[in-house]
This record gives structure tokens, sequence and C-alpha cells, in this order.
């Protein structure tokens, strides 16, 4: 569906977007965000449906005429949005189970339909994991049971409960291909489910195109694959809007981090800028608690860590950075440590979905002998570490003769004859061939021995996932497949999800 997008400030066309399920607009508070999701509702009236839990919770008058709210008024108290919500599941559920009683007549095998309740009440629990939806008196009164057996009426669910019901419920109950305009998306949710919700919500209604107005940029960024609108001002008078599009592989700018800080949240920094990167894929998912933040190379997220730090006086947010391990000798890794950066114990992120309790966890999920799968994969592995160990060794030698060379070097050298003479000590310092002799029978003993982890920490290799017949032996297609596969566990958040995100929490030393 194509969309035309409100006014922008100094545009004479009209901004369109299409086919985009997915609409992220985002901005600080004050800039015109609602504004900008009214002045859509008014374009497509047939099509929008708007969706505001904080307002649903209270009395609200807005989808009927003045006729129909006197009328209202006299024949019945008022209720929210909230309260219509629940009486339009209860209507539904009591004609689905009258309709399946009168089926049954005619064939008793017949299984029982899944109404809006029955997917309301699936989500909701992973919501909620140590609470569930029950029904009593039939199917008409709702309840949340906590494991130690009290229970309450569902008016006295909390806010985040009835917020969470209601956002499944009303999408549940849109229109076919409607366009939600959905207001605050994150209020009142904790950031550990506000992204997994909707997440849930979006799949259960891939027909609609879903709009959300947030001032949350940790929320924003969970929307992977949409299009992102950063409002900046909204100009009243005019009705315009200062507003840029970006593209779902963008960052956001740093001018908008800065608005939005006070969201105070962790931030995490991380390598990577491209999308598409496993950093980026997987690091919001092990740490759902931290805003991600991708800064590209190695060395701009020491820098931006150690700079974010400095200023704790100023934000008071906590900064953490991880960066890859690659040659890293073990008194740098000590160093970055101590500037809260994680450097995990695999030389490199792939290494990571290659530790031993990913690919078991993985195995088991699909059915496979975890134990045979992983013994396969280790031999295949040494293998290729033996096949390749020669030019793994120079690789490593080379970065400590490197970092040698680094730190030995005088800077405080006033004539050439010193700097000649500081050159020729350095030489006689730096021992090449004990260096590269080291190594090598360090390599060649996690060879013999058959010690996986080690070969994994030092092995720069991005093409072992591949060669290891990992995705052979588990039945899917590719490395991509097998990474999806692994965020798709970490996105339901279940057992294996745990497993996961603990094999690589522990490889990060977290």
């Amino acid at each position: 569906m194509e969309i035309i997008l409100p006014c922008k400030l100094n545009s004479v066309e009209p901004i369109t977007v299409n086919d985009e399920n997915v609409l992220v607009v985002i901005g600080a508070n004050g800039t015109g965000k609602s504004s900008f999701g009214r002045d859509i509702a008014e374009r497509y009236p047939d099509f929008v449906e708007r969706i505001a839990a904080m307002r649903a919770l209270f009395i609200s008058t807005s989808s009927v005429n003045f006729r129909d709210m006197i009328s209202e008024r006299l024949l019945s108290p008022l209720v929210s949005d909230y309260e219509r919500l629940v009486l339009r599941l209860r209507e539904e559920e009591y004609e689905a189970a009258v309709n399946y009683k009168e089926a049954c007549k005619e064939n008793p095998s017949l299984l029982p339909p899944v109404t809006k309740i029955d997917k309301i009440q699936e989500i909701w629990e992973k919501m909620f994991p140590y609470n569930r939806l029950v029904r009593k008196s039939g199917f008409i009164e709702l309840a949340a049971t906590s494991k130690n057996g009290s229970s309450y009426n569902a008016s006295r669910m909390s806010d985040g409960e009835k917020i969470v019901f209601y956002l499944i419920g009303a999408v549940l109950n849109a229109k076919p291909n409607a366009l939600l305009v959905i207001e605050e998306p994150e209020i009142h949710l904790h950031t550990s489910i506000k992204g997994s919700l909707w997440d849930e919500i979006e799949m259960c209604r891939p027909d609609c195109t879903f709009i959300y107005l947030t001032h949350d940029i940790e929320f924003a960024s969970s929307r992977r694959h949409s299009k992102r609108i950063w409002i900046r001002s909204y100009d009243g008078d005019e009705k315009t809007w200062d507003y840029e599009i970006m593209e779902d592989n963008e960052s956001f700018p740093e001018e908008l981090y800065l608005e939005i800080l006070g969201s105070r949240k962790p931030v995490l920094f991380i390598e990577g800028t491209d999308q598409s990167s496993i950093d980026i894929r997987l690091y919001p998912h092990i740490f759902p608690e931290y805003m991600v933040k991708p800064m590209g190379g190695c060395q701009k997220v020491i820098e931006t860590t150690k700079a974010f730090g400095q200023l704790k006086d100023f934000h008071l947010l906590e900064s953490k950075g991880i960066v890859d391990r690659d040659r890293r000798t073990e008194g740098e890794i000590e160093y970055l440590r101590q500037q809260n950066i994680l450097v995990p114990d695999v030389a490199e992120v792939e290494n990571l979905l290659m530790l031993e309790d990913v690919i078991k966890t993985v195995a088991k999920r699909l059915m496979r002998n975890s134990d045979s799968v992983f013994r396969q994969v280790k031999e295949n592995v040494v293998k290729l570490f033996v096949k390749e160990m020669e030019s793994q060794v120079i690789l490593h030698a080379k970065h400590q003769v490197r970092k040698k060379l680094e730190t030995t070097v005088d800077r405080k050298i006033a004539t050439v004859e010193q700097l000649a003479e500081h050159v020729e000590m350095i030489r006689n310092n730096i021992h090449v061939h004990e260096i590269y002799k080291e190594i090598k029978n360090r390599f060649a003993s996690y060879a013999s021995q058959g010690d996986y982890q080690s070969i994994l920490r030092v092995y720069n290799q991005k093409g072992m996932l591949p060669q290891s017949r990992l995705c052979n032996l588990l039945g899917i297609n590719n490395k991509e497949s097998y990474l999806k596969l692994i965020l798709s566990i970490l996105k339901e958040d279940k057992k294996d999800a745990q497993a996961i995100r603990m094999a690589i929490k522990k490889s990060l030393g977290a």
C-alpha cells in the first residue's frame, strides 16, 4: 500500500512510502509525533485504526458520535476501550462455544476452535511467564493466577498487564489490511518484553501495516526491517514537519541519541555498521537490557566506550563495549576489560555461533543427536585448523611483533644517531624466531589434544562454520539459516534461549 506522509518542511512534492509493513516515527517529546499520526489517520479513514493503550484504560467516547454518546450515557454506564474489548472478546468466545457444541453433534471428533482469547492468552503468558490467564465461570471471567495459587479478577490487573492484554486484543480485532497507528507502543512495558511483545503481535497480523509513534530509541531500534522517520520539529500553524526518512540499514544519528538520552538505559557499543552483520543482529538478543549501538571498527568502540565512561557524572548511564578478540594478547585483553570493554573467549563473533553449548542446543532443537553432531563438528574444525596452522601462526606472530614494536619505540630521540642505536636495540630485543616457535608449539598442542575451545580462541577463519559441515549435520541450508534459527530461539526467550544466552555471556566474561 502506498502511504502519503504528512507535509515535509521545504518539500514541494508529496513524500510517499510503498509496501512497508512497519513504519517507526521517532522523536523527542513535543516534536509533533501524535499530530503526525493524526494527519495520516485523516488521509486514510477507511483503513486506519488508532491504538493508544494508556488512553484505552480510561473512559473514552472518541469512537461514537454525539447522539450515540447521549444514548449510551442514558442507557448504560460508560466503559473504557479496554472494557469494550473484553466485552467483544467474551461475545466471540460465547458464540464460538455455542457453534462448536452444535458442530460436535454432527462430528464428535471435531477440534475446538482457536479464539482471539486463546491467541491473547498464548502471547500474554509469554510476556508474564510467572502468571497465567484462566477462564472462570465458564468462559466469562478472566483472572491472573500466580505460582502461589493466589488469583485476582482481570479488572484488578496492573496497568502493565492490562496494556499487554489490550494491545494484543486490539490488533487481533483490527479490520483486515488495516493501517494501525500505535501511540507510545512501549508505555508501561518492561524493557525486557517491549520488543518481543511487538514481534509476537506483528507476526499475528502480517496483513496490517504498523505505524509506531515513539520517543524510545531502543524500541525503535528493535523494529528491524522497518522504515524509520525521525521528526525534529512541527509547525502547527503551517502543519508541516521537519523530518528525515531513514532506511532500515542506517544507524540513528548522534543528534537523535542526545535528544533521547533521557531513556536512561545502559549503552552497549559494538563493532559493525551493516545491519546484516552478526554483531548487530546477535548482541541485542544477548543483552536485551542494553541499548546496543554499532560504532563501526573496534578502535571506534574502544574510544567511544572510554569517552562515554569518562562522562558518567554527566549522563549517569552505564556503558560497555564489545570488540572481537582477534589476535590480542592477554595483557591487551586485561587492559580493555579494565575499560569496561568485553572481549570474547573466541577469536571473532562468528566463533560464538560455534560454541559447544550453542551447537548442542540447536541440535537438540532440531531433534538431532547433539553429542554426535558436536563430535563431528569438532573433528572437522581441528582438521581445518591443522591445515591452516602455518598461516594462523604467522598472523599471531606478526601481531605480537607489531605490539612489541609499538611499546618499545622511545619517542624521546633527538638525533639520528640515537634513532639508529634505538632501532638496533629493538632488533636485538625482539626475538622473532622464539615468538614464532612458542605460538607454533602452543597451536600444535591444541590440535593434538583436540582442545576445541582453545582453537576457537585463536582461529580467525570466517569460513570455519560452513567448512565444519555444521549446517549439513543439522539439516539446514547454510550459515544464514543457522543464524536465523539461533535468533528465532533467542526471541522466544525460553529454556533454549537461556542456554544460548548463557553460553555467549560466559564466553564474554559477562
